[in-house]
């Protein structure tokens, strides 16, 4: 029986709007879904409060014809995003009890639009990592199980893990997450959801914890593919207080959602078949070929030929980035501060940020710090600044012979909680098919494209060229019809 957890963030818009259900009844539903799933810690701080609030001015709003675009419709927000009031700490314990005085354009967007938020996200400690465990609150766990019946944890994906782990398990119909190099896709993947990261600038990062400038952009994460486009739209715009962000309008994207890929061209990148990866990968990626054409699209094989200095590239512009945003954490203006007894101003740097950052920020940092060295700067970061052009270019060249790219979304299934933490190469290499889109700031989504032998989600990443967000959508939703997936993880927790 369908529930109103179980219910899209469309049929939640919709039923507000005609009367099936108040919005009342959606926020206390889920806020309730969210008390009980606690044992999953996909949620750093809950804000029933605010959701409710959020659901009587719906309500409102409906007695009076004046409903906004998302009226009625709760979401979680990743703590990335700078909440007013609300605190805020990207996973990092240095940041712990730190309640911003301004709301983040894009959740201030959503909130515009009547959505009503029932807490923050945990997630990796600003964002760096791909499993959600290293988050100073704890790992987030995913509410899906192995079918053999193993009792080892999942990941659910990062950095926005308990974004994932939330519409995964039916906490919230949709969820804000952040991408830099996969942190929206691969999770998306992990818990059999769709994911989709914009276009860079499209929606704006003011408020937005940074990690690596240059790369961080925020998505929409959600069960469905309209429900990501109905989020993004209400996400996008420009903002002035952001100098990366694009003055231009926001498509209509929802409405202008489409099946039929008639006349598209479709690119397999020959780079993406790499060894070692699960044959159930290659077949997934197969059907999705299928998929693909059975919906009116031509298959070409394309060529990417930098792709394989992509994540050496990434691991040096990401980290080298964070360490210049991470030097604001001294201890001196907001957050943790540790003092040493009769020690200086550097002893309180050293003592605040050895006990405020976790083990993998210090090492991106110390990487960071490293490549931006005098002595180093030419022979690491300012090479992979020119790799990065390489890549782009890559990108640029083959949309004269396709109009989006088909590729798995990450090289295997949901891996057990500590199965990788102790290998940082092991983990970095999850983001191996999604880094090249996100150096070259193109618009890439991840959708559910089926079960792997123990019963876990594989997904699809679609990838086009920039600004054209419908295109990657349309193809979502092609995939979406074709696979039919309805799998969902049984409650456990």
């Amino acid at each position: 029986m369908t529930t109103i957890t179980d219910l899209t963030v469309a049929a939640i818009r919709d039923g507000v709007k005609d009367g099936a259900f108040s919005a009342r009844e959606v926020a206390t539903a889920f806020v309730g879904a969210v008390e009980k799933a606690r044992g999953l810690n996909a949620f750093v701080v809950e804000t029933p409060e605010h959701a409710l609030a959020a659901a009587d001015a719906a309500d409102a709003a409906r007695a009076s014809g004046d409903l906004k675009p998302l009226s009625g419709v709760p979401l979680g927000i990743k703590d990335l995003f700078c909440t007013e009031g609300v605190q805020t700490t990207a996973g990092s314990r240095i940041l712990e009890g730190f309640k911003p005085v301004y709301e983040s354009s894009v959740s201030a967007k959503l909130f515009a639009a009547g959505a009503g938020m029932l807490g923050k996200l945990n997630m990796d400690e600003f964002a760096m990592g791909s499993s959600n465990e290293t988050s100073g609150y704890g790992p987030v766990i995913s509410p899906w199980r192995r079918s053999d019946g193993g009792n080892a944890p999942l990941a659910p994906g990062g950095s926005s893990g308990g974004s994932a782990a939330a519409v995964a398990a039916r906490l919230a119909p949709g969820v804000t997450g952040t991408d830099t190099g996969g942190s929206i896709r691969q999770p998306a993947a992990f818990v059999g959801i769709s994911g989709i990261k914009p276009t860079y600038g499209r929606c704006s990062r003011w408020g937005i914890v940074a990690f690596a400038s240059s790369l961080d952009q925020a998505g929409s994460m959600a069960k469905d593919v309209r429900d990501c486009a109905i989020m993004l739209e209400a996400m996008s715009g420009f903002d002035r207080k952001d100098s990366t962000s694009l003055d231009l309008p926001v498509p209509q994207w929802e409405a202008n959602l489409s099946s039929n890929l008639k006349g598209k061209r479709v690119g397999i990148p020959k780079e993406y078949r790499i060894d070692g990866v699960p044959v159930e990968i290659d077949a997934v990626w197969q059907q999705g070929i299928d998929w693909l054409r059975d919906a009116g699209a031509e298959i070409v094989e394309v060529s990417l030929p930098h792709t394989k200095y992509a994540l050496p590239t990434y691991y040096i512009i990401a980290p080298a980035e964070a360490s210049s945003n991470l030097a604001r954490y001294d201890g001196v203006r907001y957050g943790l501060r540790v003092q040493p007894e009769q020690g200086g101003l550097n002893d309180m740097y050293e003592a605040t940020r050895a006990a405020g950052f976790g083990a993998e920020v210090k090492r991106r940092i110390m990487i960071g710090t490293y490549v931006l060295s005098a002595g180093f700067y030419d022979a690491y970061f300012n090479q992979a600044q020119k790799v990065r052009a390489l890549i782009a270019r890559d990108f640029e060249q083959v949309w004269a012979k396709c109009d989006l790219l088909l590729t798995p979304t990450a090289p295997s299934a949901a891996f057990a909680l500590g199965e990788k933490s102790a290998d940082p190469i092991a983990m970095y290499l999850n983001d191996v098919f999604a880094v090249p889109a996100s150096l070259a700031g193109l618009p890439a989504m991840s959708v559910p494209a089926g079960l792997d032998g123990q019963g876990l989600p594989l997904g699809l990443q679609i990838v086009s060229r920039a600004l054209d967000e419908q295109t990657v959508l349309n193809a979502g939703l092609a995939l979406e019809e074709r696979a039919g997936f309805t799998a969902r993880p049984e409650a456990w927790w």
